[in-house]
């Protein structure tokens, strides 16, 4: 089955793209920007997580969530910001959401849950690198 015309135009158009990178990287660019406009709690987040030294974990973080974010959006080093931000989730997602250390079932249920949603959004950041990579050999 071909692609209806219609949807063809809108998926190929350039501001479909570039919805897709701003709602795709949206999680990141907000966390690093509310970070920076809320440094106590940043560093309140960090000392949850056992994070040290805390001022160069929210400094590293905030760095990969607005730089990572800020390089898919404008597309230039897109392999650059998705790589980056893919290795920041995977990290994230190993130190906040360790569903197998949860004994309760239902809490354990919500844990697993969250930590597949991450793992689906690294492998969004490989589907956005390798589309980027694509459009600048094409261009």
């Amino acid at each position: 089955m071909k692609t209806p015309a219609p949807v063809a135009a809108i998926l190929r158009s350039p501001a479909a793209s570039l919805a897709g990178r701003i709602l795709l990287t949206l999680p990141f660019w907000w966390s690093g920007l509310t970070k920076l406009a809320n440094l106590d709690a940043a560093f309140g987040e960090a000392a949850h997580f056992g994070l040290q030294p805390a001022w160069l974990t929210v400094a590293a973080t905030i760095l990969v969530q607005v730089g990572g974010s800020a390089l898919i959006i404008a597309g230039r080093l897109s392999w650059l910001g998705a790589g980056a931000l893919g290795v920041f989730t995977a990290i994230a997602t190993l130190i906040a959401h360790p569903f197998w250390t949860v004994a309760d079932p239902m809490a354990r249920f919500h844990e697993t849950n969250t930590f597949l949603e991450h793992v689906g959004l690294i492998g969004a950041f490989v589907l956005a690198a390798v589309l980027a990579e694509r459009e600048r050999a094409t261009a």
